[in-house]
This record gives C-alpha cells, structure tokens and sequence, in this order.
C-alpha cells in the first residue's frame, strides 16, 4: 500500500524546470523564441551563431530596442513580460512571444547571459550591461552596440537525463537552420545571418517577399508557382501556392503563418489540401508558403506552449475562404480575361490580385475566350499546312497568327509522333501532351454536366454488345434509372450478353463496352450513392481516361487548334486529373540558349 503525502508547493527551480519541459524540447525551440523576442524588438538585422548544433552554445545578436539595466533581472523572470499587461492585451496579441516563459525556462536548464544596450527614441543609452549566470542578479557593464546579445550554453546541463534524447549534432543543427527559415520567410524586411561552428551556412539580407521565397524555397518553386493576394472582409491571404506538377513525396515544402506567425494548424492544412485535391496524385504533398492575416481578436494564438497551434473564433468561414481563393487561384483558365481592380482592395473583382492574374496566365498576358471543339469521333486526318490554311478562312475556324495577336497556347503547327502537339503562341514553341490535355477538358465537362444534371447522350448507330456475368445483368437492371442519368442506356439481349444502346455525348470516342464494364465494376463496389458522393471525383476521372484522345492517334491541325482552345477555356488545364503538367513553354530566349545564338 502506497504510503499516502501531503500536498506541498514545488521549489521554485523544479516549477521552472517544469515549465521549460513544455517550451524548450531541443535547441531548436530555444532558437525559436530568441529570435520571436529579437523581432518584438524592433530588429532589422540578427545574427545567430551556433555550436555543436546548438546544445553547446546559441547566441542570438540583434540591433533592436534593447532593455533597460534595472529590467535585465526581470526579464529572467517566470511571467514577465513588456507585450501584455491586461486581459485585453492578451486577446488581441500582435507580438510573437508574449507569454514571459521563454527566458525563464531557458534559463532553468541551461547557463544564461543576458547583455542589451537600450535605445529611448533616437538615443542610446551611454552604455550597455550585462547579466550572466555567474554574477548573481548585478548587472555589470559591457561594451555592446544598439540591442541585444542572449547567449546560452550547455543545454541540459543540470538536467542530464533530457540531454539523452537530443539528438546527433547534425541533426539538431538541420531542425535549428529550419527554424531560421520558417521565421525569415515572415520577415523579409529583416536581415538574418546562421553561422555553424564558425562557419556561415546562411545569410539572408533583407529583401521583397519574393526574392526571400525564392532565396529559401529555392527558384524552381517560385517558376512553379503562382503568386496569390486575396481579401475579403477583415481577411487576407499572399503568399505562392506551387502548381500541382511541383508536387511533392512528403510535405517538407509548406509554410502557413497567420498573422507573421509560422503555425501547424489542422484546419488550415484541411482547406489546403482540398483546394488541391482535385490534381494531385496519390499521396503526393503539394507545396506552398502562404501568409494569412486576420484581427488579432478573431484568433487565439495562446492555445500550445510553443505557439505553434492557433484557434478562429469562426473557422468555418476561414477555412472556406482558404479554399476558394486557393483553389480559384490554382483553377484560373488561360484565357480568362481580365476584370477591373477595386480601387478599395488589393484584389480584382474575381478575387486575385492583378499579379496573381498575371502568373495564373502563365506570363502569357490576358486574351479573349476562342472557340472550338474536338471532334473526336472522327477519324483523324493528315491535312497539309496548306489545307488548314484554306478551311481557316471559314467563320468557325481560328484565324492564322499575327504577330502579338496569338491566344496563350498559340497555334498548332504539328504532331510529335502521335504524342505531343506542337504550337507557336507570341513567346515562342508550347509543347502539349494530348492525351493528358484532353483528359482534364473531359473530366472538368462531365462534373460540370452532372452538377447541372445535364448530361447529353449519344445513341450509337449499331449497339455495343459484350459478354457478361450474370452480376453485371442484375447490376444493370437493377441500376437502369441511375445508369440513365449518367447518359448510359444498357440492356440485356441475351442470357449473358448486354447492349451498350447510348453513352454521354462527351465519351462518345471511348470504346463503349469497356465504359460500361468500367461503370458496373464501380457500381457493384460502391453503389450509387457513394459513386456520386466519395467517389465521384475519381469516378469521374477514370471515365474522361477512358474517353480521352489516345496516343498515336493523328489529329487534323483544325483539331489540334480546337484542342488548345478548349484548353484555354477549361479550369485547371494546366495539370491532368492525376497531377501531371499538360503543356509547357519554350520561349525564344529558351532556344537561343541552347542553340547558342547571340554568342
């Protein structure tokens, strides 16, 4: 029997030690809420040198405001703080540190110096002073610049059995240059430079948005992404979303920060894999970094020790508004033309901003909508340059390029062995892989058709008959109204034999027995219902694969040139249902490279 013990308060020292197990879990954490405090204060330029990963040293340098000598004891104190002073303060945080726990919990397991020069207005103090572990609560003075040094060393030390699980210096160095990163991408007005060991591993000078996006995520993000400003009400959403080619095995390339602060927040996450989830791949990640700012008093930022979770008070409408402006952004057609910017608001009455219209048209500039349609259930033919130039002269066909005057995917000058078309837009040679092409127009068609319950049928001239079991006779009767709907007309003509009398007018190039068998195999696994909810997306894409343009088929030039205007017109037609791009742009100044001219 367990011998019973009073209740008694902990040592001071044991509270803290307590407390530094929520917010110091590696140097990393200990990085984190160093440099939040350098930015509370003002700084334009940080410095942050590390040793052996962090755990022996972390001494973060900035040029802020500093801290007065009578208040550097405090500042090591449990619960102080200069950024909240009332309830009110605490519901509507503007800083990034604010709990007062960050210094104090440091300091409860590791050895803490604290030096700072303060600067009143314009003026500096005469000199600085400095608190260190070994001179007691006296500061001393110290020759320093404008700002703030806090060094500490030998994480641990007094707490030997945390130590064990840290892991190797290399990594506790990855997890630390990481932590650089998420916050310089908020703060591209500020100047960070991350020495390891004595050596620089990274220096960021201070910079537009854009160039820090591209210095940290790297130039092939940005060239894969579209910029992206949204606001609406008290919201707004920047920042670049990468298209879904730019897809990723694991999701390493995410950065979400709500009002300059980097969060994981499920809600979040949940918008923005579902504006993607309609052109990824498997379990493919996409990546993005983008920046949500809301009023401070509409979110709470004081729900995890280490700030890395927030709560809306209304998350439904925030998750909402995420996911159409991501989506809408990632769904822009080519040929969308352009509509007037309020003069009140950064974003155009279709709710993108004039330079995320700019990159959604993939730098093409904005044309008008052409018209055309595929005619995919005729044979194709191999009509001379000379021939379309002759049926071009009819009022339904595009007219020939001039110069400056060509729609963004241009006009089709030939095939690639049966695979790719190849077209000249105002830039130079668009490349686009047909099959895929297709596939996204077809598929984008069919959802819009059964949203609208729209479905046009076509009634084949000589029934489609095939061999069936008798599971596939009882599903199809079973199934006649449903089958109707989705413009399937089947009938039974034997003991095991089925007719295949109409299908939907935009599968009508599909081989109409493989569609059906396709769509009593989906209906015997899932039944109607979950085909039209769950499902439908999938379902849906696996009959525009089917009804899609194969390769090796020739296609007219009036038929290649309909096919990219459909393109234009359609959403998402940049990628294909599974993820993959359908097109690209090799300008002129691509070609001169590689063939040297100008040299």
């Amino acid at each position: 029997m367990l011998e019973s013990k009073s209740i008694r308060l902990l040592p001071d020292l044991l509270v803290s030690q307590i407390a530094a197990g929520e917010v110091v879990d590696r140097p990393a954490s200990v990085l984190k809420e160093l440099l939040e405090n350098a930015l509370d204060a003002d700084s334009s330029t940080i410095r942050i040198q590390l040793e052996e990963g962090g755990v022996k040293l972390i001494r973060v340098t900035d040029d802020g405001n500093g801290i007065a000598r009578d208040e550097l004891a405090l500042a090591l104190t449990r619960h102080a703080t200069s950024k909240i002073a009332s309830l009110d303060d605490l519901e509507h945080v503007g800083t990034l540190g604010f709990r007062g726990e960050a210094l104090a919990s440091v300091a409860a397991v590791a050895r803490v110096t604290l030096s700072s020069r303060q600067r009143t207005g314009n003026v500096p103090a005469p000199h600085a002073w400095r608190l260190g572990a070994d001179s007691g609560a006296t500061p001393e003075p110290a020759a320093l610049p404008v700002g703030t040094v806090v060094e500490m060393r030998d994480l641990y030390y007094n707490t030997p059995a945390r130590r064990k699980f840290l892991k190797s210096d290399h990594t506790e160095f990855a997890h630390c240059a990481e932590a650089v990163k998420r916050i310089a991408l908020a703060h591209p007005e500020v100047a960070f430079t991350l020495s390891h060991n004595g050596r620089v591993s990274l220096h960021l000078p201070r910079s537009d948005v854009r160039t820090r996006v591209g210095t940290i995520l790297g130039d092939d993000f940005l060239a894969a992404s579209r910029a992206l400003d949204v606001a609406v009400g008290g919201l707004r959403l920047s920042g670049h979303c990468a298209l879904p080619a730019y897809s990723r095995a694991r999701g390493d390339a995410q950065y979400c920060y709500v009002n300059g602060r980097c969060v994981r927040d499920k809600l979040l996450g949940h918008a923005l894999r579902e504006a993607y989830q309609d052109q990824l791949h498997g379990n493919r990640y996409p990546a993005y970094c983008i920046f949500l700012e809301v009023d401070p008093a509409t979110v709470d930022v004081n729900v995890h020790p280490q700030k890395t979770e927030v709560r809306f008070r209304d998350g439904r409408a925030v998750h909402q508004f995420v996911f159409h402006a991501v989506q809408r952004l990632l769904s822009t057609p080519l040929a969308t033309p352009p509509e007037p910017a309020r003069p009140d608001s950064p974003t155009s009455a279709s709710g993108l901003s004039a330079t995320a219209d700019d990159e959604a048209t993939g730098n093409f500039g904005r044309h008008a909508s052409y018209q055309g349609s595929l005619r995919v259930g005729e044979p194709g033919g191999s009509e001379s340059y000379l021939a379309f130039a002759r049926a071009a002269q009819s009022p339904d066909s595009p007219q020939p390029a001039t110069e400056g005057s060509a729609p963004p995917l241009g006009y089709a000058l030939a095939q690639l062995h049966g695979v790719y078309i190849l077209a000249q837009n105002d830039h130079g040679l668009v490349i686009v892989d047909m099959h895929a092409a297709h596939e996204r127009i077809l598929y984008e068609k069919l959802k819009r058709a059964l949203d609208e319950q729209q479905m046009a049928t076509q009634a084949l001239l000589i029934p489609a008959v095939f061999h069936s079991e008798a599971l596939d006779l009882a599903t199809a009767e079973e199934h006649a109204a449903e089958l109707q709907r989705l413009g399937f007309d089947l009938a039974p003509i034997g003991p095991q034999l089925l007719a295949v009398r109409s299908v939907p007018a935009l599968l009508q190039a599909a081989d109409p027995a493989a569609l059906a068998r396709s769509l009593l195999r989906e209906l015997r696994e899932h039944g109607f219902s979950q085909l039209m909810t769950t499902q439908r997306n999938d379902f849906l894409a696996s009959l525009a694969c089917q009804g899609a343009v194969r390769a090796r088929r020739v296609l007219s030039l009036p038929e290649m040139n309909a096919l990219l205007r459909q393109m234009e017109e359609t959403e998402r037609s940049g990628h294909c249902n599974h993820g993959r791009p359908t097109w690209t742009q090799l300008s002129m100044a691509d070609l001169d490279r590689h063939f040297l001219r100008g040299r």
